[in-house]
This record gives structure tokens, C-alpha cells and sequence, in this order.
């Protein structure tokens, strides 16, 4: 472990990710640099899980992980409060998703039967960075569909008429419990917040291939005994400058042009403290510098503790 001082906000190098459901957007739009190789259908841009871990990318901490940050100097860099999370490791993870395309139908597994089913408890928050005309997601059940006929609908083909579609525009969020049967559609830029978790469980998959050519694997009985089917007909928020738009035992988000945060997510060029953030980018500002203002518009990412207004 490594001693450092700690003089500017920190941002992080991005993970990519694979996706058959992914594209190009995080170049045209984003401005990004992405690898060769298949469609890019996810960013993360800050997390710490063994299959990736963020890396510091600037200032005189480039090249510390987050795990380094989190264990050797939580207190410098995410305040005390943040003890109160245990010796675990950092508590989410924050994504950029291009969906070129439909991701599947699918459900996170609820913290009291994760651990049965061999998963870990997912619940999350999106934000519609951009969105295509005509764009849609899928958040829970329509009126009168049971758990038994969502059953005989995947039996017969026909479970895309059971799931809510909602129409969607640029700044748009919606909050998804863990439990809540959901679904993003093609054509959208998202902002996804989350506990640090990457089980999903498909129901569904539109009867596609996957980048081997092969179905991808489904989780039908997983799925079965996750999905809230109370979960009736959920509506979108629109988020407001000033406003908080989720807040839950895992996370709180605000977007906001103003104010003292600790960790952004830039939703238009934002700088901070000399540093730019650019839209899409994650920045925390270590807790031993004074707390400053950005000047841009962001998502601010709370963990409970620390979570204001």
C-alpha cells in the first residue's frame, strides 16, 4: 500500500464491456476511445468487484485502486462516515449503458433469497442520458398479470404482452428494487447507480443469439421466484435541477448545478476544482480537501450516511 496526498478530485479509468445488446454511442456521443473487438454495451466507471476494479487516472494517486482508496484511506478520501459500511468492499457500482438494442427481460434477486440462489442483491437507479424517438423500457407487471399466467405466457411466446412498457426521454430516471421485472429498450444512453452486484437472472431474451451465436442461458426458475408480481404498472420520474431522485438503504442521487458533493457523475462538462469531468465520467473529491463547487450540471451519488436534502 502506497502513501499519497490527496490534492485533487479523483477520476477513474473505465472498464468496458461486451455487450450483444451494445454499439458504438459511447464514441459518438461520449467521445470515447473504446477497444477493438464487439459491441461496447457497458461502461463501468467506478467499481471495485473481483472481475474489476476502477484505477485511479489522475493527480498524484494515479495508478491507486479503489480498493487501495477504500481499505488503506477511506477516512481521507470518503469521509468517516463511511466506516460505518463495514470492512467490505466499496458499496457500488456506477455504469454507463449504451442499448443499441433490447436488453432482456430479467429481475435482481431480493437480499432475503440472493444467497439461496447462489446470487448477490441487486437494487438500482437509471438515468436517461439520451434517448431516440419512440424509445421505450419495461418496469414491472400489467394490470391483472399473475404468476401464473406470466408462467403460461412464457410457455406460449406471448410474455412481452404481460410486461409494462413506458415511453422514455432524455432525463427521465426510474428507481428498480431488487425483485421489480424490468427491461431497457433500444436506442437509449443510461446512467445506471447500483449496489455492487452483477447477478441478473433473464426470463426472457427475445429469442436472439448471443455473441458466440448461441442462446444466451436463461434463469427461468430463478426469475420466477424473484419477480414482484404486487409490482403493478411502476411510472417514471423526470429529474429536476434541485431535486433528489432516488434514496434508499444503498445510494441517494440529486441532480444538481450547484452545491458541495463528494461524488458526481457529470451529466454535461463539469469542472471541478481545475479538473474536467466530462458527461458520463465519475469524480469524487477526497473528504481531507475543502469541499467546492462544481461548475456544470451532475448526478451527486450519496452513500446513506452522508445523503442531504
Amino acid at each position: 500500500m502506497r502513501t499519497t496526498d490527496f490534492t485533487t478530485p479523483l477520476l477513474f479509468e473505465p472498464h468496458y464491456m461486451e455487450r450483444v445488446w451494445g454499439g458504438d454511442r459511447l464514441a459518438t456521443v461520449l467521445g470515447r476511445v473504446l477497444p477493438e473487438g464487439g459491441p461496447i454495451g457497458e461502461s463501468w466507471e467506478l467499481v471495485d468487484r473481483p472481475e474489476a476494479v476502477s484505477v485511479v487516472a489522475n493527480g498524484p494517486a494515479a495508478g491507486m485502486t479503489l480498493s487501495e482508496l477504500w481499505d488503506g484511506y477511506r477516512v481521507q478520501v470518503f469521509g468517516a462516515e463511511s466506516l460505518n459500511w463495514g470492512r467490505g468492499r466499496f458499496p457500488l457500482l456506477i455504469k454507463v449503458l449504451d442499448c443499441t438494442d433490447d436488453l432482456s427481460l430479467q429481475v435482481h434477486p431480493p437480499a432475503s433469497i440472493a444467497a439461496e440462489l447462489g446470487g448477490e442483491p441487486k437494487t438500482e437507479m437509471w438515468y436517461v442520458a439520451g434517448a431516440e424517438p419512440n424509445s421505450r423500457l419495461i418496469a414491472g407487471v400489467k394490470s391483472g398479470v399473475t404468476e401464473a399466467s406470466f408462467r403460461q405466457a412464457l410457455g406460449d411466446g406471448s410474455v412481452a404482452a404481460c410486461a409494462h412498457e413506458i415511453p422514455v426521454a432524455e432525463g427521465d430516471f426510474l428507481f428498480v428494487p431488487s425483485g421489480r421485472l424490468h427491461a431497457l429498450g433500444a436506442g437509449m444512453l443510461v446512467y445506471e447507480i447500483q449496489q455492487s452486484s452483477d447477478t441478473t437472472y433473464r426470463v426472457f431474451d427475445w429469442n436472439r443469439l448471443g455473441l458466440d451465436g448461441e442462446p444466451r442461458p436463461l434463469h427461468v426458475e430463478e426469475s420466477m421466484r424473484c419477480i414482484n408480481f404486487f409490482d403493478v404498472e411502476p411510472s417514471l420520474g423526470h429529474g429536476v435541477v434541485g431535486e433528489k431522485l432516488a434514496s434508499c438503504e444503498f445510494f441517494a442521487v440529486k441532480r444538481a448545478n450547484q452545491g458541495l458533493p463528494r461524488i458526481i457523475l457529470a451529466l454535461k462538462e463539469t469542472i471541478w476544482n481545475g479538473v474536467t469531468v466530462s458527461p458520463g465520467r465519475v469524480a469524487i473529491l477526497p473528504a481531507t480537501l475543502p469541499a467546492s463547487q462544481p461548475m456544470g450540471e451532475w448526478l451527486e451519488i450519496m452513500l446513506p450516511e452522508v445523503a442531504r436534502g
